[in-house]
């Protein structure tokens, strides 16, 4: 499978397997686990895309299991992970009121909570959740630089930052901002027409694109997208999702598309997406079904 290069010792596969539902499968054991990640790694998905909020904060212990049962995995895998939301559950059970936390303490607690929860030495890339309104962006990039540094973190990043909000992380930093995960999909195209797409663009930076299926509403959607997705699926041989994806793919910015599923049918087929031809013609025929009338 293609790679992409986030830093000059940083590859990333060109689909990453994302473990946000981990926790919600009727099957959690380490076994189970262990067989999703070997399906993905059997197509070249070697990239894994987590958070420890993900599962009620299980989500990284469920991974752990599987790496402490077959620990050569670890080799084979990037590892992703996400760290600032507080939600009054699980290990945050007693908090008030979900909220946000970018200090210094808070960070470094959550990567030796999550290396410890993943049976991990490293986390080969670390991204800040969410955008924090009381980010100090000298104490937060300090903090990033500094995990770099000691080796517990390979890079840095985050998710869901608007260009503003990067740009003040990344003036307080020294390691550069290796990527920004964002909403991006067929159901949520405002990031090819607000600026972040050209935003990153213009940076180099491959963006990672959370819901590249909308959430599963594209896999159901019974209208003019809908109807355009099943006759070029239909033309190729795969399904909805390979060509959703492949709509993404097909963006000179590189993006990196996150898929998340239990079902080890589904996932065995998420490579899928690779082998699809998507020329302007199709790509633009799939960008008017998703903004509901042809482009000016």
């Amino acid at each position: 499978m293609q790679r992409l290069s986030l830093t000059p010792d940083l590859d990333f596969s060109r689909l990453v397997y994302g473990m946000w539902r981990l926790g919600d499968d009727s099957d959690t054991s380490a076994a189970h686990v262990e067989a999703k990640i070997q399906a993905c790694l059997d197509q070249g998905i070697t990239t894994f895309d987590q958070a420890d909020i993900y599962g009620g904060y299980q989500a990284e212990t469920l991974l752990g299991a599987a790496l402490k049962a077959n620990p050569g995995l670890r080799h084979r895998m990037e590892i992703v992970t996400k760290c600032d939301i507080i939600a009054p559950m699980g290990r945050y059970a007693s908090a008030t009121v979900k909220h946000y936390d970018t200090s210094r303490a808070h960070i470094e607690k959550s990567v030796e909570t999550s290396l410890r929860e993943m049976a991990i030495d490293t986390i080969d890339l670390l991204l800040i959740h969410r955008p924090d309104p009381l980010m100090d962006h000298h104490e937060t990039g300090a903090v990033l630089d500094d995990l770099v540094k000691s080796g517990k973190v390979r890079a840095v990043g985050v998710s869901n930052f608007r260009p503003w909000d990067w740009e003040l992380l990344q003036s307080a930093m020294s390691a550069r901002l290796a990527t920004n995960q964002i909403e991006i999909s067929l159901t949520e195209i405002s990031p090819f027409t607000n600026g972040d797409l050209a935003f990153h663009q213009r940076l180099g930076t491959h963006l990672m694109a959370w819901s590249p299926l909308g959430g599963g509403a594209l896999m159901s959607d019974q209208g003019k997208l809908g109807s355009v997705l099943d006759e070029i699926a239909a033309g190729q041989g795969v399904d909805r999702a390979a060509v959703a994806v492949a709509f993404l793919l097909a963006h000179p910015a590189g993006l990196i598309p996150v898929l998340g599923t239990n079902n080890l049918e589904r996932i065995g087929r998420i490579s899928e997406a690779m082998t699809v031809k998507m020329d302007r013609e199709t790509w633009y025929r799939l960008y008017e079904a998703a903004l509901g009338k042809e482009v000016p």
